[in-house]
């Protein structure tokens, strides 16, 4: 229990360089400009938004559908109801599917991974509609668990139709939510998101190089999907990770193949060369041993339940202020997790995170004489506090 009474905010100095005092803001230019009708990018480890422009308007993905498509059947290998063994069926509907293809032929069967790869680094319309069929029995039923995928990771522009990304009325993302799926996707499936970065992939003695021209460009890129129909324009979700920064940039409507690449590579470059991410604390490690009332024990350990890590402009981390709000007197009995204040880091006078700090530990209530000595302590610091 926390008593309801003043505040104690206390300053942190436990991260190397923190500052307290204030400090000259440094300048960061204005994003660039980018020939996109859609586009965002986003640090990949906090979320933040660093650059967006009409990030939440409800287009069509084109290909970028694929990453979905993906994600579901990373999503079923990892509870083990398909495996990379498994041999899929390949229907007519999946052999006569336009566009690009892998080519695999009608009423053969086509080992799983090699038709993930063929979704993946080919761009595979047979290769999706095939493993949709195979999960789901029918694309219509896969389109089914894609949105309700979508709706649990809180893509609220989207709505999948098929598998492929194929122009159909109603299908349709946006740059935010794509971010979203793909940060998920490198989060929970980090060896499936691994296929991303395959330049190459062949089947029945056809080379098809990866869509995705960035891995050759760039070094830092290692993902992840193209998209292009007429109606959608040319589109890039990428992924680039330099030393500890995760970043990804969506790009959606451009007008050719060197366009999207072009403005991504804007993106990204602007993102690394002005921001950087920073982890400042770890769970579960104590900021604050602070007194407890009413308890088997007279003090307790208040941290953070979840790391922190935070984007700020490049050079500004020793300008960091950090401070702890705790309610002066906390009291018995306190459950591990329970939240006992909070935790407040500032730039340059403004607020850019905010975390409840919690207890470290659970603490039982006292006896009835332990507990009468503290309400007198409490008692007298109160009447002694008064004016």
């Amino acid at each position: 229990m926390v008593k309801a009474v003043a505040a104690l905010v206390v300053f942190l100095a436990i991260l190397p360089g923190m500052s307290l005092n204030a400090a000259e803001q440094p300048i960061i230019p204005p994003p660039p400009q980018v020939a996109a009708s859609s586009y965002l990018l986003m640090d990949a480890d906090t979320g933040d938004v660093l650059v967006e422009n009409n990030a939440h308007e409800a287009l069509p993905p084109a290909s970028l559908t694929k990453i979905m498509t993906s994600y579901i059947a990373a999503m079923e290998i990892d509870a083990g109801r398909i495996h990379l063994n498994d041999q899929v069926p390949i229907s007519v509907k999946a052999w006569k599917a336009p566009g690009s293809r892998m080519f695999v032929r009608e009423g053969t069967t086509v080992p799983l991974e090699d038709l993930l790869q063929g979704i993946i680094v080919q761009s595979g319309n047979d290769a999706s509609i095939a493993v949709a069929e195979h999960i789901a029995g029918s694309e219509d039923a896969f389109a089914a668990m894609m949105n309700q995928q979508a709706e649990i990771l809180g893509m609220t522009a989207s709505h999948f139709v098929n598998a492929t990304g194929l122009p159909t009325e109603g299908h349709q993302s946006s740059a935010w939510d794509l971010a979203q799926l793909t940060v998920s996707l490198i989060n929970r499936f980090p060896e499936h998101y691994q296929l991303y970065s395959e330049r190459s992939f062949t089947y029945n003695d056809i080379e098809q190089p990866n869509r995705n021209r960035l891995l050759w460009r760039d070094r830092t890129v290692d993902g992840v999907k193209t998209g292009h129909t007429e109606e959608a324009g040319f589109c890039l979700v990428a992924s680039a990770l330099r030393g500890n920064m995760r970043l990804i940039s969506v790009v959606m409507g451009t007008d050719s193949d060197e366009a999207r690449m072009r403005e991504s590579q804007k993106l990204l470059s602007y993102g690394f060369r002005y921001f950087e991410t920073q982890k400042l604390y770890d769970a579960g490690v104590p900021l604050k041993t602070e007194r407890l009332y009413y308890g088997e024990a007279d003090e307790i350990e208040l941290g953070l339940a979840e790391p922190v890590l935070v984007t700020i402009p490049r050079g500004s981390y020793e300008d960091l202020q950090a401070e702890l709000s705790i309610p002066a007197a906390v009291e018995a009995p306190v459950t591990e997790g329970d939240p006992l204040g909070e935790l407040i880091l500032s730039l340059y006078d403004k607020e850019v995170y905010r975390a409840p700090l919690v207890a470290l530990e659970s603490v039982e209530q006292a006896g009835l004489f332990s507990r009468f000595m503290d309400w007198v302590s409490l008692f007298f610091a109160d009447l002694l506090g008064s004016d």
